[in-house]
């Protein structure tokens, strides 16, 4: 495979993920509307979990996984878990800028989790481009949000929050190893797979919590399409192509491309609910690009 292909895999993989990801701010505003958060995880899984399974069984040979292997995509299907429903639960305990930044936190812990868990090099440039693009990010995000909020502290929401960026970059790092062992389709599809029981569990407890039922618009049209949309896309497909990344770089340099999906989310955010974009959206959407640049042109794949 030529070095060219590799470094746009390296690239354009990760950034989809990313974008197709801010595409969910608009769209759960849609399906948090008709059922609760925890249940529509549950059922945005297991409609991937459907999709992967397919295309893997048409597409890879069938497989035996060790014992270890199994405990790592048990711990993968895990991570998914605590990362959706930490993520909900913390959403609604803060207010939206504390979410929002604290959100950003995930390329950081990657970062971090890479270093300590496989021994992966932080380079100066690396290092420059993840500070540009952070820089970017919470340019984009302070025009978006009254920043003055962060100080309405509600420490189950934060820590909510830092759990569930904790557990999507453990997710990404401990994958490494299966997916260039295996496959991005492979391990993800797995994982995925996992990680339904555990949801099934969560949204259990939620309906019983909170002593409702699904609504009658789980049958409308805009749901069931948004629904295809969170499952086929921000999760089959975003998930798969985040792992394709890693299938050619560290998570180290995976990780700054997750800075572009608060970037998309708002200039959706505008573009479909009418929500106004300043001129710190633009300054910091160009930052963020010269920081996913710096990183993206001195890869060695």
């Amino acid at each position: 495979m030529s070095i060219v292909f590799s470094r746009h895999v390296t690239v354009l993989a990760p950034l989809t993920a990313a974008m197709l990801w801010g595409g969910m701010y608009v769209v759960a505003k849609w399906g948090l509307s008709v059922v609760p958060p925890v249940t529509l995880s549950f059922l945005r899984v297991a409609l991937a979990t459907v999709v992967l399974l397919a295309v893997v069984r048409a597409t890879k040979p069938a497989r035996t996984f060790t014992r270890s292997e199994w405990c790592r995509f048990i711990g993968l299907g895990v991570a998914i878990s605590v990362t959706l429903a930490t993520q909900f639960l913390g959403t609604a305990l803060t207010n939206a800028s504390q979410s929002s930044l604290l959100t950003v936190m995930t390329p950081i812990f990657i970062l971090l989790l890479g270093v300590i868990l496989l021994d992966e090099e932080v380079t100066r440039v690396k290092m420059a481009g993840v500070v540009i693009a952070l820089i970017g990010t919470a340019l984009v995000l302070s025009g978006q949000y009254d920043l003055s909020r962060l100080t309405d502290t509600n420490l189950g929401g934060i820590v909510s929050l830092f759990t569930a960026s904790l557990a999507w970059a453990a997710y990404t790092v401990w994958g490494r190893d299966l997916v260039r062992k295996y496959s991005a389709l492979e391990t993800a599809t797995y994982a995925t797979a996992i990680s339904v029981p555990v949801l099934l569990a969560m949204t259990l407890v939620e309906l019983w919590m909170r002593g409702s039922a699904i609504g009658k618009n789980v049958a409308s049209l805009s749901f069931l399409l948004g629904l295809a949309y969170l499952s086929v896309f921000a999760t089959a497909l975003a998930w798969y192509l985040w792992y394709k990344g890693l299938e050619y770089a560290d998570s180290g340099t995976i990780a700054v491309f997750f800075f572009a999906q608060p970037v998309v989310g708002s200039a959706l955010g505008a573009f479909f609910l009418g929500e106004e974009l300043g001129p710190l959206f633009f300054a910091g959407g160009l930052v963020m690009a010269i920081g996913l640049y710096v990183v993206s042109v001195r890869t060695k794949v």
